[in-house]
């Protein structure tokens, strides 16, 4: 085996995914992703904690999320710089390219309650990022809270949405039509 190979990690990732779908979450090894991949086991480890984790990308999203929140403009509302750190994720991590892979993913952690969980947690995470950083701007704890939460919930609609294969839509349109969405929902209640 060659000792180093460029792009392990997406190779873990894409290895691991292929594998869930085809054997299912629970009778799939660490050895095997790493085999798939043509890597070894401590390879896959120098990446990921555990199985659970190479579905998730790590804190890839969380970066991404607090650059874009903190890369707003100075005078946007709170609910503006969540729009903004969207637009990030669109433009870095949920392009075109990646829609079928999203769509993979999503059915392979629907399958699967110990995923559905792990996806919870990471939710959770991003959320409770995205409210430090609107703290950082100086938003009010209870607006950053809201702010979040509301972004929060755009982006899991519009991941939905875009992770349809028969949608066309780039993912930082959908997640501000969304948001929109979801702030006048939010009205009504």
């Amino acid at each position: 085996m060659v000792r180093w190979q460029p792009h392990a990690s997406e190779r873990l990732v894409v290895a691991a995914l292929e594998l869930f779908e085809e054997r299912g979450y629970e009778n799939t090894t660490v050895i095997e992703i790493a085999e798939r991949a043509g890597l070894t086991k401590s390879t896959f480890f120098r990446h990921f904690p555990d199985k659970r984790e190479v579905l998730f990308g790590g804190g890839t999203m969380t970066g991404l999320l607090v650059d874009g929140i903190d890369a707003a403009p100075a005078g946007a509302s709170p609910l503006e710089a969540v729009a903004h750190a969207l637009d990030v994720i669109g433009r870095e991590a949920f392009t075109a390219d990646r829609r079928e892979f999203g769509a993979r993913r999503s059915a392979v952690i629907a399958a699967n309650p110990e995923l559905r969980e792990r996806e919870a947690l990471k939710g959770l995470g991003l959320t409770a990022s995205m409210i430090d950083a609107l703290k950082r701007r100086g938003v009010a704890d209870l607006t950053s809270r809201v702010a979040a939460e509301l972004g929060a919930l755009a982006w899991k609609i519009a991941y939905e949405r875009w992770s349809d294969t028969n949608n066309s839509d780039n993912f930082g349109e959908l997640a501000r039509r969304t948001l929109t969405e979801v702030q006048a929902a939010s009205a009504l209640c």
